[in-house]
């Protein structure tokens, strides 16, 4: 959510107010709607760019469709001040979409590797997406109370319910292990059996972390974002290195398309949780 808010910001500043000119498409496979279309975008202007959760809307004209764009784990935004001349050619590169505006300006929508999870829709309405229209409350200003009667609701691991995004809008993979290792909470936690204490402390940490990303990422151009989230993470990615808050070696949980990284001494008082890889507990 930080990155894609930091995005939004820098959109906004850049995008709205210009003309849609042309709507180059290059994996129909991301394009998940057909009427309207991107064809039906032409013409209009960009009149204000928001965000839902990790999705990107585009607003265009009065009553024109919205593009919303969900950007995946693998998925960027590439701003040109000056579009490239040559024409899109659909599958021969990393490029989904690219959109030309006015003054030569645009961007591309662009996901790497191959898991083709970039999704792009036209729609009348964002409610439209049920995706979109199911998403929860947004962590940041989101009461203690009400956030504490979420979780009450149910009864699942921690870092699932903060990666679940019909629980809570716009927290990824990443800032859940950043929020749980500054909680001091494990992320296998489940959610039902959370004292006061540790719910107040978990919607601390959600708050602390996810403003100081929001306020990292503002004013710096796209290009950046992506480094600059990287550099801010303590926990995440860094499996192997040392815990900058207590020295212990940070550790890794890996699933099938995804991992987990956290430090044993902060939140599991010292135990090594089980690595998924290796289908047994470790005692």
């Amino acid at each position: 959510m930080p990155e894609v808010e930091g995005l939004v910001a820098f959109l906004r500043e850049h995008a709205v107010g210009r003309a849609i000119a042309r709507v180059e498409v290059g994996a129909i496979w991301a394009l998940k709607t057909f009427a309207p279309g991107p064809a039906d975008l032409v013409g209009l202007p960009v009149a204000a760019v928001g965000r839902h959760g990790k999705w990107i809307d585009f607003t265009t004209g009065e009553d024109g469709p919205h593009l919303l764009v969900h950007l995946a784990r693998a998925g960027w935004l590439r701003w040109y001040d000056s579009v490239p001349a040559t024409s899109l050619k659909p599958g021969r590169s990393p490029i989904a979409l690219r959109l030309r505006l006015g003054c030569g300006s645009g961007l591309d929508l662009t996901e790497a590797g191959t898991h083709k999870r970039l999704a792009i829709h036209v729609v009348a309405w964002p409610e439209d997406i049920p995706a979109v229209a199911t998403l929860g409350p947004e962590p940041l200003g989101l009461p203690v109370e009400e956030f504490a009667a979420i979780l009450h609701r149910r009864n699942q691991q921690v870092k699932g319910a903060l990666r679940d995004q019909s629980v809570i809008a716009g927290i990824g993979n990443a800032y859940s292990d950043e929020i749980l290792h500054a909680a001091r909470l494990s992320p296998f936690a489940l959610t039902g059996s959370l004292a006061d204490e540790e719910i107040a402390r978990l919607h601390a940490a959600m708050g602390e972390v996810l403003a100081a990303a929001v306020a990292g990422a503002a004013g710096r151009p796209a290009s950046d974002l992506k480094d600059a989230k990287r550099a801010g993470m303590r926990v995440h990615g860094r499996a192997g290195q040392q815990c900058p808050v207590c020295g212990e070696t940070v550790q890794e949980v890996s699933f099938a398309d995804s991992a987990l990284q956290y430090c044993p001494r902060c939140q599991t008082g010292g135990k090594i949780l089980a690595d998924r890889r290796m289908s047994r507990l470790l005692r």
